[in-house]
């Protein structure tokens, strides 16, 4: 069981990116995949999720009408597309997941396997 998180980068604000969580090991229908960040010197915060099972999703305030969460089921992967990123967006994203269904955005004690994560920086 495996989570492999990639796609973060630099890019300036107003600009977007698409991060990826591949999973492997298991079927993706089977879990709920949450994304987190934790920018320096903060907590770790819960940014989004969605549930396989049901396609129920939970976005923090802050991404709403900003960021989407996307399913592909033929790759096992699920997208977290990000645009109009602002520099309070920058930090390490990881992605992590749990059986079937989203626990809101968390908190990360409830989560069963976690990917490695992946930088990403809005900066001008």
């Amino acid at each position: 069981v495996q989570l492999q998180a990639s796609g973060g980068g630099l890019v300036q604000p107003g600009s977007s990116l698409r991060l990826s969580c591949a999973a492997s090991g298991f079927v993706l229908d089977t879990l709920a995949i949450h994304w987190f960040r934790q920018a320096p010197g903060k907590e770790r915060e819960g940014v989004s999720c969605i549930s396989t099972r049901d396609g129920s999703t939970y976005y923090q305030e802050s991404a709403k009408g900003r960021f989407t969460m996307l399913r592909d089921d033929a790759m096992n992967t699920v997208h977290l597309q990000m645009n109009n990123l602002k520099p309070e967006d920058t930090a390490v994203y990881y992605c992590a997941a749990r059986p079937y269904y989203c626990s809101a955005l968390g908190p990360p004690a409830d989560m069963n396997y976690w990917g490695k994560g992946t930088l990403v920086t809005v900066s001008s």
